[in-house]
């Protein structure tokens, strides 16, 4: 059976939950349940929930505010259904993701999977300067938003689902808050478990609304990619250190033109600037989008670059013990 089970972590977010809610009660194929775990949100979500109570199947649960992976695992466990779906409470779905999921895993062999995601047409200009940034092959090489972007693919708790057997098998998310899904899906390639990309099931994902927290975002995202290494060696890349070799290349493109009136360096980034906007306007058609994505694709890798510069150089020069450079990236079990 493909039978499927919707995990939503939520921590306040009320208008998005109904955004999300709303799009699932739209799906062509309504036969499956939805298991909303509050956890420990400092606004009363029952309200919201009880629009939807009598056309949507929903379990909900509340909990103490632990972080969105032990509070995934908690749903999961409480999940009647073979597969379990992972979304994050501020993304909206396509009215036959729930359709092109089950065709798909009837189609494919696999014990994981995972989607794209993208920017919606209601989003604002910000959201969509940042979807194209996490999206685009010049900037993360687009893994998350094309199976021919990757040979490997590492769903994301955004859009990702897993069968529950080999979900239960694994120990479910880690104790890691921040990188919990790349871990996760590492940790099931090397328990013999397979994961696929499903180009149908994309998501619309609001991510961050202004450039301020779409830096700290990243800039964790970048301190996690060497915990995640020191975990899974195997399945390291040296791309991964792209970002922090871009962040070195442009200061040192600085140093040269100040010190030795050499500006090759940043002509180079400049040639790399024209390519970012002319890709973003080819890809969205708009001018004050192409022009916010050369400023976002900038604040990405410039913030990951430099958290994994920092990361790298606590755990691999001063060899601290992860758990002490970065206690806020853990939660406890």
């Amino acid at each position: 059976m493909n039978s499927i089970s919707i995990i939503i972590a939520i921590y306040n977010r009320k208008d998005e939950l109904f955004e999300l809610l709303s799009s699932l009660l739209l799906q062509t194929d309504k036969d499956f349940e939805i298991i909303l775990v509050d956890d420990g949100s400092k606004i009363d979500l029952r309200h919201t929930i009880e629009l939807f109570s009598e056309s949507l199947n929903i379990q909900f649960f509340r909990k103490p505010n632990s972080g969105p992976g032990l509070s995934r695992n908690y749903g999961a466990k409480r999940a009647k259904n073979d597969w379990l779906v992972f979304v994050d409470s501020d993304v909206i779905v396509e009215k036959e993701y729930i359709k092109n999921i089950k065709k798909n895993i009837a189609e494919n062999s696999c014990d994981a999977f995972g989607g794209a995601d993208k920017a919606h047409k209601g989003f604002n200009l910000i959201q969509k300067a940042i979807s194209y940034s996490m999206t685009s092959v010049f900037t993360t090489g687009g893994i998350r938003g094309s199976a021919k972007s990757v040979t490997k693919f590492q769903p994301r708790s955004f859009n990702m689902g897993v069968r529950k057997t080999a979900f239960l098998e694994v120990g479910g998310f880690s104790d890691l808050r921040v990188g919990e899904d790349p871990d996760l899906s590492m940790t099931l390639w090397e328990n013999n478990f397979t994961t696929r990309f499903f180009d149908n099931i994309g998501v619309y994902h609001k991510r961050r609304t202004d450039f301020g927290r779409f830096s700290k975002q990243v800039y964790q995202f970048g301190v996690a990619r060497p915990i995640l290494n020191q975990r899974h060696p195997k399945y390291t890349k040296l791309t991964f250190a792209f970002p922090s070799l871009f962040l070195l290349g442009y200061l040192m493109g600085i140093l040269n033109y100040f010190m030795w009136q050499n500006g090759f360096l940043l002509a180079l980034y400049g040639l790399y600037t024209l390519i970012i906007f002319l890709h973003a306007l080819l890809k969205t058609r708009n001018v004050s989008i192409a022009s916010l994505a050369v400023i976002s694709s900038y604040i990405q890798l410039f913030s990951y670059g430099f958290g994994f510069l920092k990361s790298w150089f606590l755990l691999n020069i001063l060899r601290q013990k992860p758990e002490n450079a970065f206690p806020t990236h853990y939660y406890k079990q």
